[in-house]
């Protein structure tokens, strides 16, 4: 029986990989924007959800995971938890990296402001490629007023 339910998990999965292109890999504490395929009527829209992931569950290869993303929307926080290989997630983005210490982060359901804020990992953005037109900027100005400083003196 349960060599039954793998093969058709693995079916399914193969199915799934197959029509889309795979998600971005991210983990606890990051913060990411789903891109999530809403219904209405006969039209089909995307719409983004964006927040810090609080948990998941199982790992990504597997079939039925998940994982939760939670967000603060006018002052109430707002979970939703998303199916890892439902065909209606488009794409996910990570936004940041968080620096967290935990596998779940059910903790930041009672904190407000603040205090529920999450490290970020300053290095990602150099991995993005973002910052670095910025630390050149920054390299090349530094450069200049240390020429300029010797030349005054």
């Amino acid at each position: 029986m349960k060599n039954l339910i793998k093969e058709f998990e693995q079916n399914q999965l193969a199915k799934l990989n197959g029509a889309r292109k795979p998600l971005a890999k991210f983990k606890v504490g990051d913060t990411i924007s789903v891109k999530y395929k809403i219904t209405e009527g006969a039209s089909t829209r995307l719409q983004a959800f964006q927040g810090v992931v609080i948990a998941k569950s199982k790992s990504d290869e597997h079939y039925s995971a998940t994982f939760t993303v939670r967000k603060m929307s006018s002052g109430v926080g707002v979970e939703r938890k998303f199916a890892a290989n439902s065909p209606l997630i488009d794409s996910v983005e990570v936004m940041k990296q968080g620096v967290v210490r935990r596998a779940k982060l059910y903790f930041l359901r009672n904190l407000t402001g603040k205090a529920s804020r999450i490290k970020e990992k300053l290095d990602f953005l150099e991995q993005q490629g973002a910052v670095e037109g910025v630390k050149e900027n920054v390299v090349e100005e530094k450069s200049e007023t240390k020429n300029e400083d010797k030349k005054a003196s």
